[in-house]
């Protein structure tokens, strides 16, 4: 559905929460005694770029947060000539395959929100990868009917469905581009052949000790000529994506899933070990999807974010549970606090996890995962103490007979945000699924190895999950990009994270710094992570104070060394009618501003 209007109630709730500086002003206060630090704002080290800040130079509102400078110009420079923000955010995305390609690229999928600053509309658009049409049950098992190791699951042939990200791209750009699409290849072309820095972390992923890092093309391309593997501070140059992306801009999206480059993609998933099935018709009948956003009210915002197989549901429902209890008079030095913040999202997670799948294969209770009455009954299963068994599903209204999900989603994935002089902006997830796809390359990009995200270990031999493999499916997503509108509908910020199945944690832990503890963005994306799930509570231990982890303890959370990767917040958040932006300090993101456009130029 479209975002809803606010009620009278909910623009006082925005007015309620404005009138109070000197609660803003304690949660500060609390939070830099909680970190530790002399002061809270990150601050970039050495030649790291600047990761917050108030306002945009030039005051026109215009910029790009991204996970990589060079990616965040590539936009930037697109809205300079006068480019949309769904124009820049494709060249973001491009840039991003070359400096970024153990996180994302055209090999993969994408979803996306986009703001229409004229209308006023959020219009939502997903492009996850879509199983070939014969995969099915067994789809990941061995010779003898046993399923794979995950190491061997993700690294075969079989472990890429058909990518979605320039369907994506291509499908909003009909409504929301302004430039011709080949203008939006040229900056990674010349990026592409010229070579770009390798930075720290991506030589921490080049030399890692996951699966792909050790496969034969994942070596092959970042060989240093002498025996060993490139380094931080090499160059790393990739001609064979400079002369993909020229097919690409000549012959747009089509370009991808027909012809020479479809046949190439085809053939490398069919290769040994373990190949796939994958066919031309399944390339060929690839379609992206213009949705209706998932919105509802939250502290005085319309909070918008996407539909299954998205699991802005998820994000959504996790605010509620918590918007009903007393998280907003806390802070975050306040052990309480983060217990209510655990024992939701281990509820959200559950409720997630047994229903959440492609709605065209199975039905999603999405309403009443969301109903006012059911979200109360779940928060009335909150105690003093965390419960020792994990949290069982309930049964919202319109949920199915579908039994408990086995899918192990590992972390990947990068976020980005876009906003043009016009105030349209675009809020954008992206990935090709664990660090460097299949570890399989074509072309000069990463195939994605998206659906392992299917719950496909028949082990315990509970048929029907919502989210199991079938031909023509898409996986489930933790992919939960956002956009915020205040009172009269106008976009107030934008934000997401990269991170596997602990995306909605980490939005959801930003949220509470932002709108319930009155942080700035970027305090609040700085907080540690806790992700509460089952009966883990995995999250950044030692960012938590020795007396605060006494404390959740004794309510029976035990915060250990989480798995998987740091998050990667991006956002925007407007406040007092000044542009907040941060780039959570766990990566290499950063700002871009374009320069002003003086008022006769046109694009």
């Amino acid at each position: 559905m479209p975002y809803l209007a606010f009620s009278s109630d909910t623009r006082r709730s925005a007015g309620r929460r404005a009138a109070h500086p000197h609660r803003r002003a304690g949660a500060l206060l609390c939070l830099a005694l909680f970190l530790g630090l002399a002061g809270c704002r990150a601050e970039p080290a050495g030649d790291r770029p600047p990761q917050a800040a108030v306002a945009a130079p030039g005051g026109s509102g215009a910029l790009v947060v991204a996970a990589h400078p060079l990616a965040a110009k590539a936009g930037a420079d697109v809205l300079e000539r006068g480019g949309s923000a769904m124009d820049a955010a494709l060249a973001v995305q491009l840039m991003l395959g070359l400096v970024e390609p153990q996180s994302s690229g055209i090999g993969g999928g994408t979803v996306l929100l986009a703001y229409d600053a004229r209308s006023g509309q959020v219009s939502g658009y997903i492009g996850r990868e879509q199983a070939p049409a014969a995969a099915g049950p067994g789809w990941f098992d061995d010779a003898q009917g046993q399923p794979l190791a995950r190491a061997d699951a993700m690294l075969s042939g079989r472990a890429t469905g058909v990518p979605g990200t320039l369907a994506t791209f291509a499908l909003a750009l009909q409504e929301h581009g302004r430039l011709p699409w080949a203008q939006l290849f040229d900056g990674t072309i010349a990026t592409a052949e010229h070579g770009f820095t390798v930075t720290k972390r991506l030589e921490q992923h080049i030399h890692g000790r996951f699966p792909q890092a050790s496969s034969a093309d994942v070596r092959r391309f970042f060989d240093d000529g002498h025996g060993g593997l490139l380094q931080a501070g090499d160059t790393l140059r990739n001609p064979a994506y400079a002369a993909t992306l020229r097919t690409l801009a000549a012959g747009g999206a089509d370009a991808f899933y027909r012809g020479a480059l479809a046949r190439a993609i085809v053939a490398r998933t069919a290769d040994a070990p373990r190949p796939g099935a994958m066919t031309l018709d399944d390339l060929e009948g690839y379609r992206a999807e213009k949705v209706a956003p998932l919105c509802r009210p939250l502290r005085g915002y319309q909070l918008c974010s996407l539909p299954p197989p998205a699991s802005g549901v998820g994000v959504l429902q996790l605010m509620a549970l918590l918007d009903g209890t007393d998280i907003a008079q806390r802070g975050a030095d306040d052990p309480q606090a983060w217990f209510l913040f655990a024992e939701a999202s281990r509820l959200m997670y559950a409720d997630r996890d047994r229903y959440v799948g492609d709605p065209r294969f199975t039905e999603v209770p999405v309403e009443g995962l969301l109903a006012p009455g059911y979200v109360a009954s779940r928060r009335a299963l909150i105690g003093p103490r965390a419960a020792t068994a994990a949290p069982a599903a309930g049964r919202p209204a319109g949920a199915p007979a579908v039994p408990a999900d086995t899918t192990d989603e590992p972390g990947g994935t990068s976020h980005f945000v876009v906003v043009d002089a016009d105030g349209n902006a675009v809020s954008v997830t992206t990935t090709i699924e664990s660090f460097f796809g299949s570890g399989r390359m074509v072309e000069g990009f990463f195939l994605n190895n998206q659906l392992t995200d299917f719950a496909w270990d028949r082990k315990d031999g509970r048929p029907g999950m919502a989210n199991a493999i079938a031909g023509g499916k898409r996986p489930r997503s933790s992919m939960s990009p956002l956009l915020l509108l205040d009172g009269d509908g106008r976009l107030a910020g934008a934000l997401g994270s990269p991170g596997g199945s602990a995306i909605p944690a980490y939005i959801g832990k930003t949220l509470a710094g932002l709108l319930y503890w009155d942080l700035p963005l970027d305090q609040a994306v700085a907080l540690p992570n806790l992700v509460a799930r089952g009966t883990r509570f995995d999250g950044e231990a030692e960012r938590f104070s020795p007396a605060l982890r006494t404390a959740l303890r004794e309510r029976g959370v035990d915060v250990r060394a989480g798995s998987g990767e740091d998050s990667g917040l991006h956002g925007i958040f407007l406040r007092d009618g000044r542009w907040e932006w941060a780039a959570d300090p766990r990566r290499d993101g950063t700002a871009a501003f374009p320069a002003p456009r003086t008022p006769d130029a046109t694009p």
